[in-house]
């Protein structure tokens, strides 16, 4: 009867510690987001397309987390929903810090967010071959895995990007590699860590010279190295226009077999007035088998000239673009159904042959660095934020190229975090103060009862 009582005594101790401790549901209610064949998914029979905007308040300049400031964010939510958007795309955020809050509120407002792994001082540097080698290395590939660590766990993480626009010209085609590695790598530390998969992929520049061997490029190969999706930021659509005029159809056409789903990572050509007459086309039928929607691009206005609403002392202005968009969606639906799409994945493409527009000579990866390869096992630790040193000249680069299929995950997500998350969702923080009573109140009753 001893243990019995010493384990009534313990449980009646932590009981009123445990009284003021909140549960704190951290994953949301918005279901989780999936690849299957060429499109997303939500659920068996529900499509998900993405129906958004860029959201980096400040721009690039600047290089800000805009889920840190709540104040803006709440303001901003209610032009998101006044919108009828689903989707917000962050380039830049801060790993370091908590953003709870921030993505419950999106969450709430049913709103997803598409994340750019990268920030401007831990990113690949492209400027030549010995640039990108260097820049990949353990120390930016344990940042990047730490901003995994950081939104991994929100179901309204829609998915993460592991580049944007690296590749934007004719002669920097070779660093394809190097971001077709970082894909591979942050798919492994997800399937190995994470409870759920996260798709991870690429936003391209549409180079007319090289944006098809791009897309064949990231989706070739072994399925390790295969990017879940594919995106390119498109600006081809500049009203007054059409599905033909635009060439939209010919992309359509072009990519007609394309296995993964594809999706605008930015548009809205502000050559003329915008009148978004591009949405009605981007959720027609005609494109919805081979694209999954799109983000325009942006919401706050910088110098560039492309936003959607005016900040000034913390006031938002919606303008004339913002009113326009916002008609263009609400009087375009969602196709019924299926959309078209092919929900099984039907292989890869063939890797594009190297010439004079493609420099790739081989399709070959770079292994992963050798300290970065025990982060799969260990986890890669606490982010480095937006003050850290920067990476590109770190330490710890590859030494070898990887054999095919090297980067294949050694477990399958099964609702269970390898980092010790609840699949439920649900976390008791327990302050530090009640532990030390929890241990005391324990040990009391143990002597009581002996």
């Amino acid at each position: 009867m001893k243990p019995i009582l010493a384990l009534s005594v313990l449980g009646a101790s932590i009981a009123p510690a445990l009284a003021g401790v909140v549960q704190r549901q951290s994953k949301g209610n918005l279901p989780p987001v999936e690849v299957r064949g060429n499109a997303f998914w939500t659920s068996d029979s529900d499509r998900f397309y993405i129906r958004g905007v860029a959201y980096q308040p400040g721009g690039a300049a600047d290089a800000q987390d805009p889920l840190l400031d709540m104040d803006s964010l709440r303001r901003d939510v209610e032009n998101f929903k006044e919108l009828g958007i689903n989707t917000i795309r962050i380039y830049t955020i801060d790993n370091s810090q908590n953003h709870d809050e921030a993505m419950a509120l999106l969450d709430e407002a049913g709103i997803y967010l598409a994340l750019d792994a990268n920030t401007p001082d831990y990113s690949l540097n492209r400027e030549n071959a010995s640039t990108l080698h260097q820049s990949y290395n353990d120390e930016y590939l344990q940042n990047v895995f730490a901003t995994v660590d950081a939104f991994a766990d929100y179901n309204n993480l829609l998915l993460f990007f592991s580049g944007n626009e690296v590749i934007n010209a004719r002669n920097n085609t070779n660093a394809a590699t190097y971001i077709k590695a970082v894909t591979r790598d942050m798919k492994q530390y997800i399937s190995n860590r994470k409870s759920r998969k996260i798709p991870v992929g690429y936003s391209a520049a549409d180079v007319a010279e090289n944006i098809e061997y791009q897309a064949l490029f990231f989706n070739c190969g072994t399925d390790d190295e295969r990017a879940d999706f594919f995106a390119f930021n498109d600006y081809s659509w500049c009203d007054p226009s059409n599905f033909e005029i635009s060439g939209w159809d010919k992309k359509v056409e072009q990519y007609s077999d394309y296995s993964v789903p594809l999706f605008l990572s930015e548009f809205g050509c502000i050559t003329n007035r915008r009148d978004w007459n591009e949405i009605e086309s981007l959720y027609h039928p005609n494109m919805t088998s081979v694209y999954s929607g799109g983000l325009a691009y942006e919401y706050t206005l910088e110098e560039n000239g492309f936003g959607l609403v005016e900040v000034q002392d913390g006031n938002v202005t919606p303008n004339d673009d913002f009113e326009r968009l916002k008609d263009a969606y609400a009087r375009t639906p969602n196709p019924t159904g299926d959309g078209g799409a092919k929900t099984n994945d039907e292989g890869p493409s063939e890797c594009p042959a190297e010439d004079e527009e493609w420099e790739v000579s081989s399709t070959l990866l770079p292994a992963i660095p050798d300290k970065a390869r025990d982060f799969m096992e260990d986890g890669a630790g606490p982010g480095a934020g937006l003050d850290g040193p920067g990476s590109q000249n770190g330490q710890g680069t590859s030494t070898a190229t990887a054999s095919p299929g090297a980067g294949s995950p050694t477990r399958t997500p099964d609702g269970q975090s390898q980092d010790g998350g609840d699949s439920a969702g649900v976390h008791v923080e327990v302050p530090l103060r009640f532990v030390g009573m929890i241990a005391a109140s324990a040990i009391f009753g143990m002597v009581l009862v002996l």
